[in-house]
């Protein structure tokens, strides 16, 4: 198979790097690193069964959620609640903390572990009021100059009748507006399931990394299976046919990077995944940190261009 255009863009890259006369330090190197381990997990070019693994270990009842990460990679963590408008909401997790003695805004979607916590949660769907409450921490952070880190994990935006009523579209396109508007440093992981405009509402982002085991896509494979073959049973079909996996979201440009997770998924060594995704997110923000406000809103232009081929 003739390699991709995205992995003849990060050999270019890579080559670039690799000839320059003097190296610059550990930035620089780290970087080589980066790249050359995109490369190797395209070149896998994963099995159907690999992808509907994906999709099992995404959505795996003990992986862990935003808080469980929340609470191993920020310390002084303080949670927002409310949208200053309405109602808080619980699908939707935002606040202030410190990585590595930085101060960063994080929101995130939420889950629940027992039946109770993902009532009040709504399996992670956010409301309209939980994307008004995710927009009104990110401009605070935007205000005082803190970085915004969004954890992506939700099936899609809550679909129902109340939220329709409440602004449900306009809530997630005026998400997405904000952030591109922001002029402080973005990173966005998807450390779940990402699914649709739920997703997407926080993930506008400057640089957007997956979990290794991690799903990224505009439906999910029973709601894809159920629109092509009227079967939800389908989904492992339909997802080997749109491969939401994190190696075909590089290759396709829709993500920046994939972080690795340990052996067997995130969630048979949650204290790892932490390690792994703390380390992703510093080097994406250290990355980030010089760059200029005004630079950074042209965010907005990488993703017009997702999806358009010449």
């Amino acid at each position: 198979m003739p390699p991709s255009e995205h992995e003849l863009r990060l050999r270019e890259r890579l080559g670039r790097l690799r000839n320059m006369p003097l190296l610059g330090g550990a930035k620089l190197s780290g970087e080589l690193d980066r790249l050359q381990r995109q490369l190797d997990r395209i070149r896998q070019q994963p099995t159907d069964e690999d992808i509907w693994r994906s999709v099992q270990l995404a959505r795996h009842e003990e992986r862990p959620y935003t808080l469980d990460y929340v609470e191993r990679i920020l310390d002084d963590w303080f949670e927002l609640h409310g949208d200053r408008g309405s109602a808080d909401d619980g699908a939707m997790v935002c606040g202030l903390g410190k990585l590595d003695g930085r101060t960063v805004a994080l929101v995130g979607q939420q889950k629940g572990r027992d039946i109770q916590e993902r009532t009040s949660r709504r399996f992670g769907m956010p409301n309209p009021e939980g994307y008004r409450k995710a927009i009104r921490v990110m401009e605070l952070a935007n205000t005082h100059g803190f970085p915004v880190i969004s954890l992506v994990d939700t099936p899609g935006a809550y679909p129902g009748v109340a939220a329709e009523q409440h602004g449900q579209g306009g809530a997630i396109a005026s998400s997405q507006a904000a952030m591109a508007r922001l002029t402080v440093p973005t990173v966005a992981c998807v450390i779940g399931e990402g699914g649709s405009g739920g997703a997407i509402a926080i993930a506008l982002a400057d640089r957007v990394l997956m979990l290794e085991h991690a799903i990224y896509s505009v439906i999910s494979p029973e709601g894809c299976a159920l629109i092509l073959w009227r079967d939800a049973g389908e989904a492992k079909k339909a997802a080997a046919a749109f491969k939401p996996d994190a190696a075909h979201c590089l290759e396709l440009g829709v993500i920046d990077g994939i972080v690795p997770e340990p052996e067997g998924g995130a969630h048979t060594d949650p204290d790892a995944a932490a390690r792994l995704l703390t380390e992703a997110l510093r080097d994406a923000l250290d990355d980030l940190v010089d760059v200029p406000g005004e630079e950074l809103r042209r965010r907005r232009a990488k993703f017009r261009s997702l999806g358009v081929f010449a």
